[in-house]
């Protein structure tokens, strides 16, 4: 049975079908390296050059301009920047490829890879303090380096929960890593629209049957929706969900969500105890989908076209 379990979960967070469309640039240019290198970020290694497509971005020199707002994609669990070519995981590819088609540019689409990028790792991976401070430390790069007044972001799966925290800030438990921490201030200041595509900000369904027997299930820091006594409940839902949820409209200016109802992760209709798990706390609009290609993955591979228009002209939905 512990087996069955655990092989639900990495199934969950496997990018499966759709090959990767255009080729973004693959690391960041060595403009942003040495910018990173002399700000203090260097010891992220936000270049994740240990990983296929580890990672996007960056200026060409210095007189290269950002003139549209800069995005920052951020993958789900056991993706990685730009996909890694492993079980059809995409990555960002096929969003970056509309974007440029769109007329961005390097210094304009960032992404970097926050966890190991083996989808057999993919049970352990949960909202951890660490991948927490680097996306967080990420997105406030990112932003003084273009000198941008805002940024947005489009974010997946697990990717969604991930950067609706480190956009909130304050305060946290990991006692897998280390025990309480504080991320400081909210940025919700910095960002303009936020995009969260197929999240589980209720939890995961798919934990309905393991409970919280690993990481990515857990109770504490991972998408454990809970349980019903009777009909009453949910109980014993995430903290780290009840703690994310407690307030909301704190992730952008305008916020929005990509999901639907025949989603082969999250399963049940995207229904968590009668709420739709990837619609977002007080968001401004959604684009809700029934029917195939519009799963789990298809969800952020086949909608480069609503991204961005959520994210330009905060509409598309």
């Amino acid at each position: 049975m512990k087996g069955f379990r655990l092989t639900l979960v990495v199934l969950a967070f496997l990018a499966i079908g759709i090959a990767p469309s255009a080729a973004a640039q693959s690391g960041l240019t060595p403009h942003f390296e040495a910018w990173l290198s002399s700000h203090g970020y260097g010891g992220y290694d936000f270049g994740r050059g240990d990983v296929p497509g580890g990672s996007t971005g960056g200026k060409t020199g210095d007189g290269d301009t950002v003139v549209n707002q800069p995005v920052i994609f951020i993958h789900g669990n056991g993706d990685s920047a730009l996909g890694t070519g492993v079980l059809g995981m995409t990555g960002w590819s096929s969003s970056l490829a509309y974007f440029q088609s769109k007329g961005y540019r390097s210094s304009e689409l960032y992404a970097t890879t926050w966890g190991p990028a083996d989808s057999l790792q993919s049970a352990l991976q949960y909202h951890s303090q660490s991948h927490l401070e680097r996306l967080r430390a990420f997105i406030q790069a990112v932003k003084a380096y273009t000198g941008a007044a805002k940024v947005d972001i489009v974010a997946h799966s697990m990717g969604v929960t991930l950067a609706r925290k480190a956009i909130k800030g304050g305060a946290g438990h990991d006692s897998l890593g280390g025990g309480s921490y504080n991320l400081g201030a909210s940025l919700t200041s910095s960002v303009d629209s936020f995009v969260g595509i197929s999240g589980g900000n209720r939890g995961l369904v798919a934990c309905y049957l393991t409970g919280p027997t690993t990481p990515t299930c857990g109770n504490t820091n991972g998408l454990y929706p809970g349980y019903l006594v009777g009909f009453y409940g949910p109980f014993g839902v995430s903290e780290f969900l009840t703690d994310l949820n407690a307030t909301s409209r704190f992730e952008a200016a305008y916020r929005f969500s990509i999901w639907s109802t025949v989603d082969e992760v999250i399963g049940y209709g995207n229904l968590v105890y009668g709420r739709y798990t990837s619609q977002i706390p007080g968001q401004t609009g959604e684009k809700r989908y029934g029917s195939v290609p519009y799963g789990h993955f298809g969800c952020k591979d086949q909608t480069g076209a609503v991204q961005w228009k959520m994210v330009t002209a905060h509409s598309g939905y």
